[in-house]
């Protein structure tokens, strides 16, 4: 093996160095964690091998070098004991032949050996030790550090925490776990107007306002107890001079290491000023700004709590009243004097049930409500109606102005498990509806079954346009006869309605309801095309038989421009001829017509149509009006009709009504009239009519309605009248 270079020059001849530093390097790496890479080892452990090489062979001897390498390994972190251990052993069996290249050992270089094992073995203890003396300096130094750096954050802490404490502008105190105030600062002090030195010496129990010391005591002895952190609420205070303060008080609990309670903190905040504008912005917000009354809010909000806590056996009511004919005086007095009668009324309204300690609200507009809690029955809540009605009811003095007013008020009660408080309102306006349609000054009771009917008319009226849309309708001919010969001469065409739900429904469940919404019209005019197209094949397959359709018109069909352009495009669209088609008007429509409709009824009958006034003798009939007006028949009223019997149980009666028959015939054949008697139902009616030259007649007698094709079947056998006998559902 070739020579490794001494540092110093000198050669250390056939020694095997580099292979014994090498071996050297995997023991140190093997038996502990080395900071160095494996190339970056070998070479610090070649040159300490040469050293302790030259140090061997060194004239005069010295194991100085071997201290100095036993101090670099601790320098490198090669500090593992059995490193150590390994090193010197090696040291003393393989270094001499391997490094040294001296055949056996001879006494002088043992001696030497020893030495420099000896020399390895301090160094590297001194080394060690030196290190562990620094590093112990070292952290011992930055313990004190840090204890100083602690001791001034705590010095600073405190400084910090007692000029917030002194200097804040909340108030902030400290309690022990018994209440006892501990500390606190100047504007605690302030706040409640008391010195520190007073509030020192008092329990925080003592503060408490009466009307809330209960539940705040429980609140603090769940804090002190450590069943809670922390509390928030706000609450008021009595201040030393003995007014009252509200705070925004926050409480925190500090407790010991171990968990127990140690004391609490709270601060608190003056806000008087902020809770008696959120009062004044509540009651704007729940009060009528012009009566000064609880408004609509207000008043759900009591009906709910009352309805919510009160027995389910405990009855409850409201008087919804109205003042009847308000609008009347504010368009015609004006507005600040309708204003002005409010406040009047609503003053007496809450002064007349003041005793009973009923509340009072405006609903909005000229609508008051009361509520009646309590009660035995509906009497209770009708007093109170009563004496609303009668405070409404007096005059009212309003400048220079004295008025009289009236009101009308529905009343509902019922017990409180039976309600909600939006049923109780709904039940009271309906009731007051129907107290306003009954006339002024009246009160009306909530009636079941009567609101169950009025849904069911509301739900029918919601129904008509979509049973329109779906063809639902369907059309019923009565037949109207010849009382001279028998024959049919007409069929008036009668509207019945084929619910899904409640069936087959005459034109009394409906007619009004489509007058009401203005379906009427639409309605109307879907009956006349219809009745044209059914009368156009009779006309086709029974030419002979001439057979007239009687359509009724309503008053806003009349009343519409379009009416005549209406007719005439069903006639032509049907193909029917003019004088097949009969209108009827009712005797009010016609006599009122004047302008436009009477236009109309002339432009009608010019297209050839016919024109009948129905139920004549019930209205207002102006002879020389109807003189002049283009109609061809008189259809008598029932009534009239009904009146000709001859049961003996009203001879007087009878005869009565035979002679005013009798007048209204000679009196339409005078005017060149047609006339029709409705509602025949026996035959002894028919004779008498006839008797009586009455020209026609349609009633049960001739036939009741019936679909268009019993019509066909009867024009095709030609029947001849007689008794019948048709379910009730199909008579008009």
């Amino acid at each position: 093996m070739a020579a490794v270079p001494d540092p110093a020059g000198v050669d250390v001849g056939r020694a095997d160095a580099q292979g014994y530093a090498a071996e050297w390097a995997r023991a140190v790496r093997r038996l502990g964690f080395v900071p160095l890479s494996v190339a970056e080892t070998e070479r610090l452990l070649l040159v300490h091998t040469v050293r302790l090489a030259q140090a061997a062979r060194a004239e005069p001897f010295s194991a100085h070098p071997a201290e100095e390498i036993g101090r670099a390994l601790v320098e490198a972190h090669l500090t593992e004991p059995r490193a150590l251990e390994w090193s010197l052993r090696v040291l003393g069996d393989d270094f001499p032949r391997r490094v040294l290249a001296v055949d056996g050992r001879p006494a002088d270089l043992t001696e030497r050996i020893a030495a420099l094992q000896g020399g390895l073995a301090a160094g590297f203890a001194r080394a060690l030790r030196d290190r562990t003396f620094t590093q112990q300096e070292r952290i011992a130094r930055s313990a004190w550090q840090a204890r100083d750096e602690v001791e001034q954050a705590l010095r600073d802490s405190e400084a910090r925490f007692r000029a917030v404490f002194t200097g804040a502008a909340i108030g902030i105190g400290i309690a022990g776990v018994d209440g006892q105030i501990i500390d606190l600062n100047q504007a605690f002090a302030d706040m409640l107007g008391y010195s520190i030195a007073e509030l020192r010496e008092t329990n925080v129990a003592e503060l408490f306002h009466p009307d809330d010391a209960a539940g705040m005591w429980e609140l603090y002895q769940e804090l002190i107890e450590g069943k809670q952190d922390s509390v928030r609420v706000e609450k008021r205070y009595y201040r030393k001079d003995g007014t009252v303060v509200w705070t925004d008080l926050a409480v925190s609990l500090i407790r010991y290491d171990d968990g127990r309670p140690r004391f609490t903190v709270a601060m608190i905040e003056d806000i008087t000023q902020r809770y008696e504008l959120q009062q004044r912005l509540r009651f704007q917000a729940l009060h009528d700004p012009l009566t000064g009354l609880p408004n609509r809010t207000l008043f759900f909000e009591t009906l709910g709590r009352v309805l919510d806590n009160a027995r389910p056996d405990r009855r409850v009511g409201v008087c919804f009243l109205d003042l009847d004919g308000f609008k009347a005086i504010n368009d015609g007095l004006g507005h600040d004097l309708g204003d002005r009668l409010l406040v009047v009324i609503g003053r007496r309204l809450a002064e007349c049930v003041a005793d009973h300690g009923h509340l009072v609200a405006r609903m909005g507009g000229d609508e008051f409500v009361i509520l009646v809690d309590g009660g035995d029955d509906i009497d209770d809540a009708v007093v109170v109606a009563e004496a609303a009605l009668a405070a409404v009811a007096a005059p009212v003095h309003v400048g220079d102005q004295q008025l009289t007013v009236s009101a009308s008020v529905g009343i509902v009660q019922c017990p409180a498990g039976e309600t909600s408080a939006s049923e109780l309102m709904k039940a009271a306006d309906t009731t007051l509806y129907w107290a306003k349609a009954a006339g002024r000054g009246r009160w009306a009771v909530y009636d079941p079954e009567r609101s169950a009917r009025d849904i069911a008319r509301s739900a029918l009226v919601a129904g008509l346009p979509a049973a329109l849309d779906r063809g639902e309708f369907v059309l019923h001919y009565q037949p109207i006869v010849s009382l001279l010969e028998g024959t049919m001469l007409a069929v008036e065409a009668l509207v019945r309605w084929e619910h899904p739900e409640l069936g087959l429904i005459g034109p009394d469940g409906f007619i009004g309801l489509a007058e009401e919404s203005g379906l009427i019209v639409q309605l109307g005019e879907w009956v006349l095309r219809q009745s044209c197209r059914d009368a156009e094949r009779w006309s086709r397959e029974f030419p002979d038989a001439r057979l007239v359709v009687s359509v009724n018109l309503a008053g806003r069909q009349a009343d519409d421009p379009a009416i005549v352009d209406t007719v005439a495009d069903a006639l032509r669209t049907s193909g029917l001829p003019a004088e097949l088609l009969q209108l009827e008007l009712t005797e009010s429509a016609v006599m009122g017509s004047a302008g436009e409709p009477l236009r109309s009824l002339h432009r009608l009958a010019a297209l050839g149509v016919r024109l009948a006034v129905d139920d004549f003798g019930t209205g207002y009939s102006n002879l020389a009006y109807l003189r002049r007006l283009p109609v061809h028949c008189l259809k008598l009223a029932g009534p009239f009709v009904e009146g000709i019997r001859s049961d003996g149980t009203d001879v007087v009666a009878d005869h009565r009504d035979e002679r005013i028959v009798d007048a209204l015939v000679r009196l339409a054949h005078a005017l060149e009239l047609w006339v029709t008697a409705e509602a025949v139902e026996t035959e002894v009616q028919a004779e008498r009519l006839r008797a009586l030259r009455c020209d026609t007649g349609q009633g049960r007698f001739f036939g009741a309605p019936a679909p268009a094709a019993r019509i066909t079947e009867r024009l095709r056998a030609g029947v001849r009248p007689g008794p019948t006998s048709t379910p009730d559902s199909q008579v008009a």
